[in-house]
């Protein structure tokens, strides 16, 4: 079973609470597909998932959670837990 990051960073940033698991210098491509937004929608509405292709490999793996500001700092940084263990588990 891999192993779940937790949050390394949560700061705000426009309208949403950026909650980073991965530094982006791992990544050589960065995006926020919809099926992530999707399953992410389930736990957190209008939440959003960036996923990351790992540099020399062909793994693709949530990078941050992008949390509405309205829910708040904790609970961002609670339901992006919930979402990256429901994507990556």
């Amino acid at each position: 079973m891999p192993r779940i990051p937790k949050p390394k960073l949560v700061e705000l940033e426009g309208e949403y609470y950026h909650v980073r698991f991965r530094d982006p210098d791992e990544f050589s491509e960065i995006r926020t597909p919809e099926w992530a937004q999707e399953a992410a929608a389930e736990v957190s509405t209008g939440s959003k998932v960036r996923t990351g292709h790992r540099k020399g490999s062909d793994e693709w793996v949530v990078q941050s959670v992008l949390i509405p500001e309205a829910t708040g700092k904790t609970t961002a940084r609670s339901d992006a837990q919930k979402i990256i263990e429901k994507l990556e588990a």
